[in-house]
């Protein structure tokens, strides 16, 4: 029997040693990915950047902890997010930041602006030309 005991200890503990690995990633953002300001109106309608916008058919959100959030549990709350956009021109994948995420500047909040600066994917930073 107690060989029993230190096997249930570690299926325990291993949950906990994954979410906090989780915790300590870095989300991987790609260069297309804009910095902006988000509220959802009327789902699919969304304000970024104190614009009229809608979210695609397949839009995702993902929230701080990067589970998929439903737009519908965030109408009128501002975040701060970085967001893609689909060849059609609606926004399609979204992500609520971090403070930590947030702290990292610059950030492009236009496609001109992403344009002229250049990109570190490994860094997830961006520097201005």
């Amino acid at each position: 029997m107690l060989r029993c005991v230190p096997k249930a200890a570690l299926a325990l503990a291993l949950p906990c040693l994954a979410a906090a690995a989780l915790a300590q990633t870095t989300r991987p953002f790609p260069a297309t990915a804009l910095r902006g300001s988000l509220q959802v109106t009327q789902p699919p309608d969304v304000l970024l950047n104190g614009e009229a916008e809608r979210l695609s058919p397949g839009a995702r959100i993902r929230g701080t902890n990067n589970l998929l959030q439903l737009s519908g549990s965030l109408v009128g709350q501002n975040l701060l997010v970085h967001y893609t956009r689909e060849p059609s021109g609606l926004v399609h994948d979204v992500w609520i930041l971090t403070p930590e995420e947030a702290a990292r500047k610059p950030w492009p909040t236009t496609a001109d602006e992403a344009r002229r600066w250049e990109f570190n994917p490994a860094a997830q930073t961006w520097t201005r030309r």
